[in-house]
């Protein structure tokens, strides 16, 4: 177990590895030794400091995988700033809660990301922003909002450059910033990540410096990843996934970050490449991607080693691609959740090829797993399905601002109850079988049918909906909404649709809407989504015969 935090992790390596590459950007050729990041990181640290950030407060930040974003990580992490992340797909409806909810008093965000301008969001969301001076924010909705950076060239009303952070950053001597960073503990919340729930409304979910640090370190042992690995990281920061499997794990060892801003299978390929990275990272779909590539064949991965693919179940025959076309022959299979740092189980890099398909590996060092009969705490024996529960350094803190439902995911004994079905084998291999939650996973992407359906019953037209998942090839699965229309009014897919394009995700928003006029109910009038799944399974097939 590492005892130290985020910031202490840098400024100890930085002090061992002090030329050694810490951070490449290979598409502009930025490149940073351990030394030269750790230096950016603390004057990105004293910047925060002099615009008033304070220790414990919330720090929002709206981006891809920018080096600032990275800058910000670990900055946060030296002087103590909570990290907010948020998810790039978020719109205007999604970014407004997770402002009000998280309190957090600043916001970084680049101005825009492909076809959506993040600054006129906000600017819908907090009109006042434009008669403001830098700092001086004073929106009612968003009483704790004060301070919001735009990353980029271009200056915006009301808002500071990221360039105006580090000139303020040298009225700040070194001296305080390490009394702020010695006075953190690894047991201070660093980091919240926003995740969905059952009740439909995200929960931030509070990770400490143990949590993260612990977490990222065991993964890195478990892939066996060394100071001389080059990993490339093309999954989002936003999610655990980037920021803790990805860049925490390097520098837990040392190793080199290889980022990529925004995914495309083309910039992986020539990434890998390039900086002959000895590992990569990506959900199913992303591996899916680049293996179907029209020109795959012409790059030369032969670098690669190891990397972790998780975030949706693993398909064998993808699997054994990558270890076989791609040359990845040590890859990994991670499982876990936000609330557990992320990952609680992960296949090893010696493991059977048969172990690292089949299965989501075993319990990472000092971490407790076990299977119990759902909705108790009673064990079940192996080979038995139940649900997956685990305990230890990794478990969140809980939920922000949110103590029911932290009572309710962590019992009295400190084991978190995933919601997970679950098979494990005398070696405490797990093997995940099943969802107690109706949870849908589309790419990688968590995705909460009663958020949904909490935003679908906003138009006007709507009198109830219900939202499942079904099968797809190439996403895992899809979303599907069953409305019901309120009397007298008419409406198609495509109005519901453009409901909810800017206000919601893209990846939440339906691919599949049915109407119906009742659902199917149990005798004691609950809804039976069993029945709505299964009928919206034979819907769609028919469609893509």
């Amino acid at each position: 177990m590492l005892n130290t935090t985020v910031g202490k992790l840098l400024e100890e390596k930085a002090r061992l590895h002090p030329g050694h590459e810490a951070v490449i950007y290979s598409d502009r050729d930025l490149r940073l030794t351990y030394r030269e990041f750790n230096e950016q990181c603390r004057e990105a640290a004293k910047g925060f400091m002099r615009l008033g950030v304070d220790k414990g407060d919330h720090v929002a930040i709206w981006s891809t995988n920018t080096p600032e974003w990275l800058v910000s990580q670990f900055a946060t992490g030296k002087m103590g700033a909570v990290l907010v992340t948020v998810n790039t797909n978020y719109r205007s409806a999604e970014l407004e809660y997770l402002l009000k909810q998280s309190d957090s008093s600043t916001l970084i965000l680049s101005d825009r990301y492909r076809d959506s301008s993040y600054i006129d969001i906000l600017y819908e969301i907090v009109p006042e922003l434009k008669e403001s001076l830098p700092g001086e924010l004073n929106c009612p909705k968003l009483p704790h909002l004060k301070n919001v950076i735009v990353l980029g060239e271009r200056s915006y009303p009301g808002a500071y450059g990221w360039k105006d952070i580090i000139e303020m950053g040298l009225d700040v001597n070194d001296e305080a910033l390490d009394v702020r960073m010695n006075s953190l503990e690894e047991n201070d919340v660093i980091n919240m990540q926003y995740t969905s729930g059952t009740t439909g409304f995200p929960k931030g979910v509070m990770l400490t410096h143990r949590n993260i640090v612990n977490n990222a370190y065991n993964i890195a042992s478990c892939m066996k990843l060394e100071k001389a690995d080059r990993l490339c990281i093309p999954v989002p920061f936003f999610h655990c996934f980037g920021c803790v499997l990805g860049t925490l794990a390097c520098v837990t060892v040392g190793a080199t970050m290889v980022p990529v801003q925004e995914f495309s299978p083309k910039e992986v390929l020539r990434t890998v490449q390039k900086e002959k990275c000895t590992g990569l990272h990506g959900v199913p779909t992303m591996f899916i991607a680049e293996l179907n590539d029209v020109e795959f064949s012409q790059y030369n991965l032969s670098s690669l080693r190891t990397g972790i693919m998780a975030g949706s179940n693993c398909p064998i025959e993808v699997m054994k691609a990558v270890i076989e076309r791609m040359g990845a022959a040590e890859i990994t299979i991670a499982y876990g959740q936000t609330e557990a740092s992320p990952v609680i189980t992960q296949t090893r890099t010696d493991d059977p090829v048969e172990l690292r398909v089949q299965t989501v590996g075993k319990a990472l060092p000092e971490v407790e797993v076990k299977i119990v009969t759902p909705g108790t705490s009673d064990e079940v024996p192996y080979g038995t399905q139940g649900e997956l529960c685990t305990r230890g350094y990794h478990v969140m803190s809980g939920y922000y601002k949110n103590p029911e439902a932290t009572s309710e995911a962590i019992d009295g004994e400190g084991w978190l109850h995933t919601g997970d079905l679950a098979i494990m084998d005398h070696s405490g291999y797990c093997r995940i079988t099943g969802r107690l939650k109706d949870m849908i996973i589309r790419g990688g992407e968590n995705i909460y049918p009663r958020e949904i359906e909490e935003f679908l019953y906003t138009h006007p037209k709507v009198l109830d909906v219900q939202v499942v998942g079904v099968p797809d090839q190439v996403y895992g699965e899809e979303v599907m909404a069953w409305v019901i229309l309120k009397e007298g009014v008419e409406a198609d897919e495509n109005e519901i649709r453009e409901y909810c394009k800017g206000k919601i995700s893209r990846h939440k928003i339906p691919r599949y809407i049915s109407f119906i006029d009742s659902y199917p109910m149990t005798a004691s009038g609950k809804i039976q989504k069993f029945r709505l799944r299964e009928e919206a399974m034979a819907l769609v097939n028919e469609l893509n015969i």
